[in-house]
């Protein structure tokens, strides 16, 4: 069998992890690349050793019918149109997280993969780690018992990528759409999908993005020009979300905040146990009648790189007939569009949204 033809729309940082998954999968074969940044267009098909380098997505799935699959790895308000697109195309699509900036362009999305009878995945790629793994397993077969209330922080002392993250028309918002979109999902995934019916959110522009820090950190920069830079996003979100289930979940996401260290925690409470992820998992429980703490070897540290193949490999397997069913559908990328824009209304508004 022929190996599947991948293109990528999109060459900033992101890509390089969806690139990295498909190089180390024998099914596949990196076909196109495609960005409007022509000269990172340029060196990154001299970085991969792709020949088919293209400025307009149009033009390529025009020209190089024989694309079977794309990752769209663009600015969050090119997500919805560089997938319908590429599915109109007749092509896969794997969107890269947030699938779009309202819920509204998420749901057309979903309707251009029906209409043409394609996969879209979204690329909520912290489903795809072991300690979601673990974790998940224990939850499933009862060990936590009820799960009725859930805290996930991702929080950055000075972290703002610059350029495009904090320039609200390309991004969609700041931390709770870039950051706290991963911990909202990976709450929800865990607890079995839990239907939202209701959010409470406030978002706060104080900090921004630390215009004066001389010592700027430099491990979150975005690969786009920089100069003339807007933020006019907020750079920190707090929001509390309910679900149908009666489970609530406090949710914190923050560019910028006057703490000690950057912070990505996720805890779980439940009638029989509790965990945390901070990245190592541990367990909190009552063992023969005493307060227990249980820490597993197995829960190994975060791994991106391992996070963004076992994700690749899954969308491989989903295209080739493989897979059970699709870890991160489409209509989960719609509720958590759902959820997102809730708290950003409630924000603004000042009181609780019903969804």
């Amino acid at each position: 069998m022929s190996k599947i033809k991948i293109a990528i729309v999109g060459v900033g940082n992101i890509s390089l992890s969806h690139i990295h998954g498909y190089s180390l999968n024998p099914d596949v074969e990196l076909y196109a690349f495609c960005d409007i940044n022509e000269k990172r267009l340029k060196m990154m098909g001299e970085k991969f050793g792709i020949t088919r380098l293209y400025t307009d997505e149009a033009e390529m799935l025009r020209e190089l019918p024989e694309i079977d699959a794309v990752s769209v790895c663009t600015w969050n308000s090119q997500h919805a149109p560089c997938t319908i697109m590429a599915l109109n195309a007749g092509k896969h699509v794997l969107c890269e997280k947030p699938m779009a900036t309202c819920a509204a362009d998420a749901e057309k999305m979903k309707e251009a993969a029906e209409k043409n009878g394609k996969l879209l995945m979204v690329g909520f790629v912290r489903r795809y780690g072991n300690d979601a793994k673990i974790l998940k397993d224990y939850i499933d077969n009862g060990y936590f018992g009820d799960i009725y209330y859930g805290k996930a922080t991702y929080l950055r002392r000075n972290g703002s990528p610059g350029s495009w993250f904090g320039d609200r028309s390309r991004s969609g918002g700041g931390p709770l759409i870039d950051l706290g979109v991963h911990v909202i999902d990976l709450t929800r995934y865990l607890m079995g999908n839990p239907k939202p019916v209701s959010v409470y959110g406030a978002t706060f522009h104080k900090l921004a993005n630390r215009p004066n820090i001389k010592d700027k950190m430099k491990g979150y920069q975005a690969s786009s020009d920089h100069t003339n830079e807007i933020f006019d996003v907020e750079d920190l979100a707090t929001a509390m979300i309910r679900y149908d289930n009666g489970a609530v979940v406090s949710i914190e996401a923050a560019f910028s905040l006057n703490i000690k260290e950057d912070e990505g925690k996720i805890q779980l409470f439940g009638s029989k146990a509790g965990a945390k992820l901070d990245p190592s998992l541990e367990m909190y429980t009552e063992l023969n009648g005493y307060m227990s703490n249980v820490t597993l070897d197995t829960a190994t540290a975060l791994d991106f790189d391992g996070l963004f193949e076992g994700e690749i490999n899954h969308y491989v397997d989903c295209i080739l007939g493989r897979a059970e069913k699709c870890v991160s559908p489409a209509e989960d990328g719609i509720t958590l569009m759902k959820i997102l824009d809730g708290i950003y209304r409630s924000a603004a508004e000042g009181h609780e949204v019903i969804l």
